[in-house]
């Protein structure tokens, strides 16, 4: 069995009823086929660098898991043909890599001192 992680990228205009389904499938997916279920990591709504499907945001769930090849097959198609899901990219985890990846948020208050002197600087 090989460990991997998908991100979901889900419609924003979904409850929180219909994420929890998506994920909940994806979970049934691989403990029903003898994988082990790591981690879901919500990251929330985030602003698309792109339109999809004309929406400028979008819904980011990160899953940690542990199963066989077929498997993964089965869950891409599945997420494939789920229309609450907009992408989703599955990949190989890395021996060592971080058990909770940090996502990439706003900049902290820090930057935001910065950013003021650093246009007065300019001008």
């Amino acid at each position: 069995m090989t460990e991997y992680e998908i991100l979901l990228l889900l419609d924003p205009d979904l409850d929180e009823a219909r994420q929890e389904e998506v994920v909940v499938r994806t979970r049934e997916l691989v403990e029903h086929s003898g994988g082990s279920w790591d981690l879901h990591d919500v990251w929330g709504r985030r602003k698309l660098a792109y339109e999809i499907a004309h929406k400028g945001d979008g819904i980011y769930h990160l899953l940690h898991f542990t199963c066989d090849a077929d498997t993964l097959d089965e869950i891409s198609r599945v997420l494939r043909i789920d229309d609450a899901v907009m992408r989703h990219m599955a990949t190989r985890r890395i021996q060592g890599s971080p058990a909770r990846p940090v996502a990439v948020g706003a900049p902290t208050r820090e930057d935001g001192d910065i950013a003021p002197e650093i246009e007065e600087e300019e001008e």
